[in-house]
Order: structure tokens, then C-alpha cells, then sequence
């Protein structure tokens, strides 16, 4: 923090945690798993750690390095209970760390202790859902009901899924550090579909007041750079660190003044970050070259040619349909289908991305998905049928937290019935 709150302020203290868990938490967790070898010990600890901080930094200020104070807390405390309970013996196995006593790993000169986290929950032992599970619960501080959100299951699935996770991890006895070269290629799709999810949750909040949360959306961005520090060449992760640069390339312009979302269509894209467009676009180039190239590529493509447009009206419809064709071929999304008949509407008519929505075969999209709707809804809208799309409008608002989104479809269904009077 730039300037410590004083001792007494209350408001000032709750900020302070609640700033250092948004920012401080994976760093804290990480450095406490190499004392307890538990994720489960450490999560307590960190817990713990940040609890003990309302009351003491009410007492005595916060201080200048709050994620300093916070590791000292916690490995404190996972220090006192491993002594106290004669447990370091049974749990130091339980995360083996026996390639540090041989020399450090490819890899090792990486210092950010949350990707040696990520990949330790990234184990292909793992179910894939349950790695990336239990990296958004454990790195990035998601929320179980966060996680739940973003894999639209109840929150008591999720919390049953990561324990299971945890509960192989220390069964296995899966090491805590970065794998050696040849282990990667294992691992790395779990880890980018992390990154990727992480993005996606910050990018449009899954509930709560903010469409936006700005700290997930730079901790994935930061995640996807050091990853490009590691594996230089890897077309995927060149392509997913291009996806969100370019996409949050437009966060300047998604909002009014007011706070009120704004559609592309209607988007100043004099305040898009034309840096982040430009650095993306190298990043694409290089991401395409992989034949055939993988879904993080391809749809970095699709969000350049987006990027690339000097105008709504500009926009390659058609090109991006292809785009999504090649996608959907790579990777069999619901989502991805979705946008694929998204950009139907727009090259062809709502006819047709009606007709792609509801197309034979097509998966069915997830009951909590609120976007299927939403797209049905403007469809609707175009074509002159309001009553169709109010209902559907209401549909998805049903499907929705983000208090923004929802003060954006009602605003969207009193425009239908104004325009019907």
C-alpha cells in the first residue's frame, strides 16, 4: 500500500485485507505450501492469516507490505501446528519435494511461486475439470460459488469436486514445483483452460455489483506472460496471451459514464489500447503458424479481426464465421457454437443466427448460460417479433448475477415495450 491506513480506521482496514486478498492471496498460499506440503493445512493457515489481520492491523495499522505480514502469519501458524501436533514428519511427503535435493528443475529460474501452485494442481493425475478447479479455488482466490459459476454447477458439487482434488493430491504425493521439459506438454492445456477461465471471470463478473473484475483480469494476464516466459515457442500459450490482450484491449470503452455497458456495435474505438491490439497481433502471427492451429489461436484470430475493424460496420462477418467453423472442428464448445451463430446473425441476418442457434445436432447450452437467450433475444428484437423477445430477455435475465447485466436486459425489455406502444 502506498500510504498505511492508521491504526482505528475501520473502513480503511477492511479495504486493506480485502485488497490483499485480491491481489497477495495466490503469493501467501504458495510460500505457505513449501512449509506445510498440505494444501489443505495451508489454505487454513492462510485463512487464518487474514483473519488475524482485521484485528491486528486495527490495532497497529496496516502495514507498508501486507502480503509480507500475511506470509510471515501464515507460515507462523502452519509452523506452530505442525509442531504442536508432531505432523511434520506425515505431512512433508504428502507435496514430495524430492527433485529440489536433486537440483533444480527446467524451469526452476522462474520466480513466481504461483505457477509452480498452478502446475501442482494441474497434475495429470487429476480429472481435468478438477485441475481447473481447483487452481481458480486455490490460485486465483475464486470463491467456491465463484468456481461453481464458472462451471455452471451447484455450489456443493464444486466444494465436493475440489475436496476429491485435494484429497489425490495428497494421496499421490504430487510434487510442488514446475515439471521437468518433457512433462509439459501433459500439463499445459489444464493450465491455459485455467488462465483462460480466470480471464472469463474477470472479464464479465459472474454476479455481483461490477460487470468487471479488473484484479482477476490482471492476474490472468500476468499468469499468461509468465507462461510465455516459460515455454517461449508454444503456439497455444502465444495464442491465449494474444486472446486476452486483445480482448481487454477494448475494457476502456465497455462502459458509459454512467457505468452502463456498451456494446461492441456502439463502442469508441478511439479508446481501445492500441498497444495491447498491436503486441496481440504479433502474438496471433506467431500462434497461427502451429497446423492445424489450436483453439487459443483461433480464437485470438477471430478476436483480431474484431480488433482490426475501424468500424462496427467494417467488421469481417464472414471471415469470422469461418474462423468459428475451423474452432468448432478443434474444439466442440457450446460456447463457441453460440458465438459462431452470433456471428451468423450478423453476416447473413437474425434469420439465419436464429436458424444456426437451434440447428440439428447442435449441443444443448447449459441451463444457467444466460447468453443463449440473450442472443435469441436480439434476434427476436431484429426481426420485429418484441413479446418473443421480452420473453426471452427475461429468460436470461433470470440466468444472471452481474447486477450490471441485469439493469441492461431490463433496460433492454422496457425498450421493447415502449417501442410496442
Amino acid at each position: 500500500m502506498d500510504s498505511p491506513a492508521p491504526a482505528g480506521d475501520d473502513s480503511a482496514v477492511a479495504e486493506a485485507v480485502a485488497d490483499a486478498h485480491r491481489h497477495q492471496w495466490a503469493f501467501v498460499l504458495a510460500a505457505t505450501v513449501r512449509v506445510t506440503r498440505d494444501l489443505d493445512l495451508a489454505e487454513e493457515c492462510v485463512q487464518d492469516a487474514y483473519a488475524k489481520a482485521l484485528t491486528a492491523w486495527q490495532a497497529g495499522g496496516v502495514p507498508a507490505r501486507p502480503g509480507a505480514w500475511l506470509t510471515t502469519a501464515a507460515r507462523n501458524r502452519a509452523v506452530d501446528l505442525l509442531r504442536r501436533e508432531a505432523f511434520l514428519r506425515k505431512a512433508l511427503p504428502l507435496l514430495a519435494d524430492d527433485e529440489y535435493a536433486a537440483g533444480p528443475a527446467d524451469g526452476e529460474d522462474i520466480a513466481d511461486e504461483r505457477l509452480r501452485l498452478v502446475f501442482t494442481c494441474c497434475h495429470p493425475a487429476l480429472d481435468p475439470q478438477a485441475q481447473v478447479a481447483l487452481t481458480l479455488r486455490l490460485v486465483c482466490g475464486l470463491t467456491t460459488a465463484q468456481v461453481a459459476r464458472a462451471f455452471l454447477v451447484s455450489e456443493p458439487t464444486m466444494a465436493a469436486r475440489i475436496i476429491r482434488a485435494k484429497k489425490k493430491i495428497a494421496a499421490a504425493r504430487i510434487p510442488y514445483r514446475i515439471p521437468d521439459s518433457e512433462e509439459l506438454p501433459a500439463r499445459i492445456d489444464a493450465v491455459l483452460t485455467v488462465v483462460d477461465l480466470l480471464f472469463t471471470t474477470g472479464h464479465v463478473a459472474p454476479s455481483g455489483p461490477q460487470l468487471m473484475h479488473t484484479d482477476l483480469i490482471a492476474r490472468a494476464t500476468d499468469l499468461a506472460r509468465m507462461l510465455a516466459g516459460l515455454l517461449p515457442g508454444d503456439a497455444e500459450v502465444a495464442g491465449l496471451l494474444a486472446l486476452i490482450l486483445l480482448t481487454d484491449a477494448r475494457r476502456a470503452a465497455r462502459l458509459d459514464a454512467s457505468g452502463a455497458p456498451v456494446l461492441l456495435a456502439d463502442q469508441d474505438r478511439g479508446r481501445w489500447d492500441r498497444a495491447a491490439i498491436a503486441e496481440g497481433r504479433v502474438l496471433v502471427r506467431r500462434a497461427l503458424r502451429r497446423r492445424p492451429p489450436g483453439r487459443f489461436a483461433l480464437r485470438a484470430a477471430i478476436a483480431a479481426v474484431h480488433a482490426e475493424a475501424p468500424t462496427w460496420e467494417a467488421t469481417g462477418w464472414e471471415e469470422i464465421v469461418g474462423l468459428y467453423d475451423l474452432l468448432l472442428r478443434r474444439w466442440p464448445a457450446p460456447v463457441a457454437a453460440l458465438n459462431r451463430a452470433v456471428a451468423i446473425g450478423f453476416a447473413r441476418g437474425p434469420e439465419a443466427g436464429l436458424a444456426a442457434l437451434d440447428a440439428p445436432g447442435t449441443e444443448p447450452y447449459p441451463a444457467a448460460y444466460p447468453y443463449a437467450d440473450l442472443a435469441r433475444a436480439d434476434f427476436l428484437r431484429r426481426l420485429g417479433r418484441p413479446a418473443e423477445a421480452a420473453a426471452a430477455y427475461e429468460r436470461a435475465l433470470s440466468r444472471t448475477g452481474n447486477a450490471v447485466e441485469r439493469d441492461f436486459l431490463l433496460a433492454r425489455i422496457a425498450g421493447l415495450g415502449a417501442a410496442d406502444a
